[in-house]
């Protein structure tokens, strides 16, 4: 067989390993060689050295072993390089990751030995009278021995690079590294070193433009004088790894969207800790998800000011087992209250919660509760066993479609729930309370929103009744905030599952928006709110920017590996029972007030007399008790007069 080039050669080399004889032997099992086998082939390489002088110094009619007892010589210098191969644990490493650190050991080693030898040939010459080696020779032997021992190492971790390593791995990905700092090169040796691999490594992308000339780990530095996807097909790369953490939201952004526009994959990876191996390193690549392109800036808490309100102290969290009533929950185990109390109706997903959470932190006390907010006898027995401090209240109906065919429950579990805890928490002496409200429930065009909203007044028109008779009365506090990226029954997940499928992705209108945050976002600022609040606030969070549903949906089947509309499918579906196409923050009338977090505002709504509150509330809970869906909705409409229905059978009621 002819090798007419280096690819050639790999490919005959690749036929040569796979079809060794021997059923046994599989070349992707292939592990790492065993020391005495490095040790056995460092002794052959030192004896090939030896045979190599010894025939050079013949050549020249001289002899490298001088006068008899040749034995006696050659056992001196094997054991002399055999200790400081010892000494030096030059066969310790593994081969097919040798670096310069293994050259810099087998350089004193040899020179140890050569030093020595020559140490012993000196003291026989002229002590004993007796020559045992050309003292020339044995200055020149460890050069020959370096080159051998160190060039086999080369060539091993050649061949394991290029030829076992992607049988064992399959096919590679051609991949450029985005970033040319110690970060970059953390992240390649990591890849490097992976087993199975993924990835081939073709180079770095530099934005600064100031390598361009230059190499790292022999791979080329590129200019980013082009578009990123110009310079990746140029160069045959099929993904983009994110390794530069300089980068702002939104040059990430352009980056994904640039990359995605020609199907090529982009991943990202946190920054680099210098305790990390690189096999956890390799491990913390993933693709971009929908998450990392929000353009949002971290959030900054004051850690202080929540630690103050919560450590030692006995919180309740309702709809505990939930997205956001979970999430709460693991925050507040960095507060170090006293007892945690976890507080649902659905009994598997509390449970799982539970046994996280005890993984978590042993040393705060965890109580599980099952009850249900719309059962007062129940919750008034919670609050007298356990007295809490706080509550975080985000148990709560939240499906807008559902709740538009159920008003009673939405009634039932928004706004009776709401109000059992609000009562009791002012009869028990709870310090504060924080419910987490919705967007939706800013001029509602659906049940779900207006209910939401209906509990809005109520707790905030209890805090100022209250506060007339009693300084020290419960405070009660209100969050505000939108759609939560990942949380149960939102499209991220929903997308997800369709993609998973195969399509169609289906999204209810091409010109519908929301904003979005992720659930950490949600949950850090609701503790934050927490903290600041004195009584009566409803908060407000920056959403961010809002975000097309539609250009989601395309996103993340890009993200996917899929070409919308080619290979996945969107479908509009139509705009769902009382869904909007855009959502809001603020009614009309609001305005809003700043807080030392640039974060948080607090919304100014009109604060309702409690007298007129509570008798409407009442009310429409007895509406509900008779499940009438009509005289429920349009008592709902008086209660909230913003509330106007949309793509909904309850659009009679506001003609009326």
């Amino acid at each position: 067989m002819e090798i007419k080039d280096k690819a050639n050669f790999k490919s005959v080399i690749r036929q040569i390993l796979q079809s060794t004889a021997g059923s046994n032997f599989n070349i992707k099992n292939l592990g790492y060689l065993p020391r005495w086998v490095i040790l056995l082939l460092d002794i052959a390489a030192i004896a090939m050295s030896c045979a190599f002088t010894y025939f050079v110094f013949l050549w020249l009619s001289l002899d490298f072993f001088k006068g008899e007892n040749y034995s006696l010589k050659l056992v001196l210098y094997f054991g002399v390089n055999i200790f400081f191969f010892w000494w030096f644990k030059t066969y310790a490493g593994i081969i097919r990751h040798s670096s310069f650190i293994d050259a810099i050991k087998i350089f004193f080693s040899l020179a140890f030995s050569t030093a020595v030898l020559v140490f012993i040939d000196v003291v026989s010459k002229y002590v004993f009278k007796y020559d045992l080696y050309i003292t020339i020779a044995l200055i020149l032997n460890p050069l020959f021995s370096f080159f051998l021992l160190f060039s086999y190492r080369v060539l091993v971790k050649q061949v394991f690079e290029n030829i076992v390593k992607p049988i064992q791995g399959g096919k590679l990905v051609n991949a450029l590294i985005y970033g040319a700092d110690a970060n970059a090169i953390s992240i390649t040796n990591a890849l490097n070193a992976e087993i199975p691999s993924r990835f081939k490594i073709l180079g770095f992308i530099d934005k600064y433009n100031l390598n361009d000339t230059k190499r790292i780990l022999n791979l080329p530095i590129v200019s980013q004088k082009k578009k990123i996807s110009v310079i990746m097909r140029s160069m045959g790369a099929e993904a983009l790894i994110v390794a530069d953490k300089s980068l702002s939201k939104e040059e990430q952004m352009i980056i994904v969207d640039d990359c995605l526009e020609y199907n090529l994959k982009v991943y990202t990876v946190p920054l680099i800790t210098d305790w990390e191996n690189q096999q956890e390193i390799s491990k913390k690549i993933k693709s971009f998800q929908i998450e990392d392109l929000l353009d949002r800036k971290p959030i900054v808490l004051d850690n202080k000011l929540i630690s103050n309100q919560i450590q030692n102290k006995t919180i309740l969290v309702t709809g505990a087992a939930g997205s956001i009533g979970s999430e709460i929950v693991r925050q507040l185990l960095n507060f170090e209250p006293e007892k945690l109390l976890i507080l649902d109706q659905a009994e598997s997903p509390l449970h799982d919660l539970t046994l996280e959470i005890q993984k978590l932190n042993n040393k705060i006390e965890i109580i599980s509760l099952i009850a249900d907010i719309r059962d007062k006898n129940g919750i008034a027995r919670i609050l007298e066993m356990y007295k809490p401090h706080l509550i975080y209240h985000a148990a709560a109906y939240k499906h807008v479609p559902l709740m538009e065919e159920n008003p009673s429950q939405a009634i039932f579990a928004n706004v009776m729930g709401t109000k059992n805890l609000a009562d009791l928490a002012v009869e028990f002496g709870v310090e504060k309370f924080v419910m987490v409200s919705t967007d939706k429930a800013v001029n509602p065009s659906n049940v779900m929103g207006a209910s939401k909203r209906i509990a809005e007044k109520y707790v905030q028109s209890l805090f100022f009744n209250e506060l007339k008779s009693n300084s020290d009365t419960t405070k009660f506090i209100t969050t505000r905030f939108g759609n939560v990226l990942g949380s149960n029954g939102s499209v991220v997940p929903l997308f997800s599952k369709q993609i998973a499928e195969g399509g169609p992705v289906t999204i209810t209108h091409e010109e519908i928006i929301r904003y979005f945050m992720t659930i950490p976002e949600a949950c850090q600022l609701v503790l934050e709110a927490g903290g600041m609040g004195n009584g009566g606030e409803i908060y407000i969070f920056d959403m961010g920017k809002p975000v097309k549903i539609y250009d989601l949906a395309k996103k993340m089947i890009r993200l996917a590996g899929y070409v919308p509309e080619k290979e996945i499918k969107i479908k509009v579906v139509g705009l769902r029972p009382g869904e909007k196409l855009y959502e809001e923050l603020l009614t009309d009338q609001s305005k809003t007030l700043p807080t030392h977090h640039e974060k948080i505002m607090i919304a100014q709504e009109v604060i309702e007399k409690f007298e007129n509150i509570d008798q409407d509330v009442s009310e429409v809970m007895q509406l509900a008790q008779n499940y009438e869906a009509n005289l429920i909705v349009a008592k709902m409409k008086q209660i909230v007069p913003e509330y106007i229905s949309l793509n909904s059978s309850f659009e009679i009621l506001d003609t009326k």
